[in-house]
């Protein structure tokens, strides 16, 4: 039987600067595994690589106390280490008069959580971003920048590695609890003083094996883009992001000029049928019954996840797809966007009991362990300040 003082369950960004952090804080015998044989198979490697800027946010929520440090230390992160970084700047525009509220308040938000914004009119949004259409006014954010994730992880994982303090087992997957202060995996038993869940889209059944969180259960959206082709993708300078619906967690399709120089252009919010169904039929998985019938249930009984459920698979179809996104910029053609094959599944927590969607980052407790759920947009941005909160409020002050 393998064992270690901390064991983290999941290799993804949550799992790495937590690791970062317990080295920081005098750990120096951690397991790190994940049921993968690489990093950043799943969500921390197949998001947008947009470092937002604490735009979104409730003052007071988790996700409002972490992003705006998250990014700063994230950017830092990058330049230290001749990591790939484009501070690209982001507008938000309003499609409608009818956005033109929800605009003011999340300026409102953005500066009672720390940001830099700027209201801008329609002449300084054309010298940011040449393309953007607005109605009126538009909200322009300079911190938000774009980094690569997988180029993140890399780095994370060889500092680990270097410090001769971490195993990382890939190909190991969490199957249960095997006793006291003992996890059962396809490897074998693995013994821990701290038993960390940062399992992503699986981390509700890892904490529901150890007893809690039996009220909350994760349901996939699944998130398609396209990718511009030139001359189109050059009149994309930054990100250029529609007003959300702030009573739901997801932005809605956008443009994001990537490191690389790609523009991509999405990513959809399409309730999934499983937690790795990238394809049509591609990770459907045991669960797909329960979706079906069960959580698609729940979707149409409340008109909240209704809007959801009906409008947003209609963007598998091109068409749909197209003139969401078009309602952003001034100019362009369906011949201007091509299939892409990036694609990404977010694991959205939902409380069962309440029919609710959970809006926050959630960090629950049992005897030796500590469970992250709902490890969401903005959790790669924040990852860096979110891991020393975990280690500081949950782990050393246990």
């Amino acid at each position: 039987m393998y064992s270690a003082h901390t064991v983290i369950c999941g290799a993804g960004i949550l799992g790495l600067t937590i690791a970062r952090e317990l080295l920081k804080a005098g750990c120096d015998d951690v397991i790190l595994f994940d049921k993968e044989p690489a990093l950043g198979r799943h969500a921390s490697g197949r998001n947008s690589g947009v470092l937002h800027a604490g735009i979104y946010y409730d003052p007071g929520t988790l996700k409002a106390r972490m992003c705006l440090e998250g990014n700063r230390r994230m950017q830092a992160y990058c330049e230290e280490r001749a990591l790939p970084l484009f501070k690209s700047g982001k507008v938000i525009v309003a499609r409608t008069e009818d956005e033109l509220d929800t605009l003011d308040e999340l300026e409102r938000r953005a500066t009672a959580n720390g940001g830099v914004v700027e209201m801008i009119d329609k002449k300084r949004l054309a010298e940011i971003e040449p393309n953007a259409f607005t109605v009126d006014r538009a909200l322009y954010s300079p911190q938000t920048s774009v980094v690569d994730p997988r180029r993140i992880l890399s780095a994370m994982r060889e500092e680990l590695e270097t410090s001769g303090k971490v195993r990382f087992f890939f190909d190991t997957r969490f199957t249960g609890t095997a006793g006291p202060n003992r996890v059962a995996t396809s490897q074998g038993d693995i013994g821990y003083k701290l038993f960390i869940n940062a399992a992503g889209a699986y981390s509700d059944k890892v904490a529901q094996a150890f007893g809690i969180g039996e009220d909350y259960r994760l349901l996939p959206f699944k998130g398609i883009y396209h990718v511009l082709k030139k001359p189109a993708a050059d009149r994309i300078k930054g990100s250029i992001y529609p007003v959300p619906n702030i009573k739901n967690p997801f932005l809605g399709v956008h443009f994001t000029r990537s490191v690389h120089g790609e523009v991509y252009v999405g990513p959809t919010a399409i309730p999934a049928f499983g937690r790795e169904n990238y394809g049509i039929l591609k990770g459907l998985d045991g669960e797909v019954l329960n979706i079906l019938f069960r959580d698609m249930r729940m979707f149409m009984e409340n008109k909240k996840f209704r809007t959801i459920a009906l409008e947003e698979p209609r963007k598998y179809f091109f068409k749909h797809f197209f003139n969401d996104a078009a309602k952003l910029v001034k100019e362009i053609a369906p011949e201007d966007m091509l299939p892409s094959a990036k694609v990404g599944i977010r694991p959205q927590l939902v409380n069962i009991r309440t029919s609710q969607l959970v809006m926050d980052f959630v960090i629950e407790e049992a005897e030796h362990s500590v469970h992250i759920l709902n490890s969401i947009s903005p959790a790669f941005t924040s990852s860096m300040y979110f891991a020393e909160l975990v280690v500081k409020e949950h782990v050393t002050a246990s």
